[in-house]
């Protein structure tokens, strides 16, 4: 099978690893990709949202599947496009993608499939939590329990050009649950915890996700798929508008029961990094029936192991993601112990150098999640570059 991978981050690299391992894979093929996906397979110098640009480069390289992993081009309908010439798509068409693209969408979904969400206030006040409408790169959530955060986040939001959305403040634990979908069925893989905030102790702006963990105790996944994702897809289909690629849902877990916070239409990221290598089974094959719509008699299985990534980022990350031309030390010694998946990096005069906010997210197993955040920061001291930054109390908390 000749894949397409669509993207250029840690995610994409993540899941350029998982399909290099299948049997099934005849070339493996990336646009834009990134120098750590170079290393599994040919990169293409054409942009995720180059609808023209990759079916041009799908129909010349004779690709079977496409895999799109940004929202970006979901919400824009490139897979709408490579899905009308032929190509099998993994990965939402744009009205399905809605569930991402617009928040006010996903909320009229939610109500209709009778998923219960945080509830809509019509008036900003502490305590609440407001919203940009539209895609915003994960820096569009802001948590307000004072009028200050309130007013600041009122002007923050406005930044993003949307309309604004506003809750409540659901109190409890967040969780990241992902679902494969065909448009009919919902297949479980996993679910992850992430951290927002810049800084440690959960301080500082939102960003697009500095570390995560896998798996979270005390969930069921395949209930919460069964019990959110299901009737979501359920609604769906019946407007018409099938979901087939990741469904991800993130989720507040209340003493009243999970509540849905989001939903976005497309694997995470960090959260990727550490369900993807946690999956027993071959992912492309997976990917491939979810494409052409029939995942029955396919199940892909956790691992025992846990998983926790630690994101490198630049100096001034998130105001900045531009951070470019600062060669990286360690990668191959951090390799010997972790997995390295390249966000934001290229390759200058042969050397791999940084190439933007998110540089590195560095990925340890091990039998435990405490192990696992023990061998993640292991790996991460081994790497280094000029202004490099990263949270120190990734999955700290989580005990094991």
């Amino acid at each position: 099978m000749k894949v397409l991978l669509v993207g250029s981050g840690a995610r994409e690299h993540a899941l350029a690893w998982a399909i290099a391992r299948s049997p099934s894979l005849t070339e493996l093929h990336a646009a834009p990709g990134n120098p750590g996906i170079a290393a599994l397979g040919h990169c293409h110098p054409v942009r995720a949202d180059d609808g023209d640009g990759l079916l041009d480069l799908a129909r010349t390289l004779g690709i079977d599947l496409a895999v799109i992993g940004p929202e970006a081009p979901l919400v824009a309908g490139v897979g709408d496009e490579l899905r009308h010439a032929g190509i099998a798509v993994f990965g939402p068409g744009a009205e399905a993608a809605r569930v991402e693209g617009s928040k006010s969408f996903a909320k009229e979904v939610l109500a209709a499939a009778g998923v219960a969400a945080a509830a809509t206030l019509s008036v900003a006040r502490a305590p609440c939590v407001i919203k940009a409408d539209g895609l915003a790169a994960g820096k569009g959530v802001f948590v307000c329990r004072t009028a200050a955060e309130v007013d600041e986040a009122l002007r923050g939001a406005a930044a993003f050009g949307t309309s604004l959305v506003i809750e409540e403040l659901l109190e409890g634990y967040e969780v990241s649950v992902f679902a494969l979908c065909d448009g009919n069925r919902a297949v479980p893989i996993g679910a992850a915890q992430d951290f927002k905030r810049a800084g440690d102790g959960d301080t500082g702006p939102n960003t697009g996700g500095m570390g995560a963990y896998s798996p979270v105790a005390g969930t069921d996944v395949a209930a919460l798929v069964e019990q959110i994702h299901q009737p979501v897809l359920d609604e769906l289909a019946r407007r018409g508008t099938p979901f087939v690629g990741c469904l991800f849902a993130g989720l507040m877990v209340t003493t009243d029961g999970p509540r849905v916070l989001e939903f976005n239409a497309r694997f995470g990221d960090p959260e990727t990094q550490v369900v993807v290598p946690r999956l027993e089974g071959d992912l492309l094959h997976a990917l491939a029936a979810a494409a052409n719509r029939d995942l029955s008699g396919v199940s892909l299985h956790e691992s025992a192991e846990a998983a926790v990534t630690v994101v490198l980022t630049g100096p001034e990350y998130p105001a900045r993601s531009d951070y470019a031309g600062a060669p990286i030390e360690g990668l191959e010694a951090a390799a010997d112990d972790a997995f390295v998946f390249h966000g934001g990096t290229a390759v200058r005069d042969g050397r791999v150098v940084t190439n933007g906010g998110r540089i590195l997210s560095v990925t340890a197993l091990a039998a435990t999640v405490g192990e696992a955040r023990a061998r993640a920061y292991g790996a991460v001291d081994k790497v280094s570059f000029q202004g490099m930054r990263y949270r120190r109390d990734i999955a700290a908390a989580a005990g094991g």
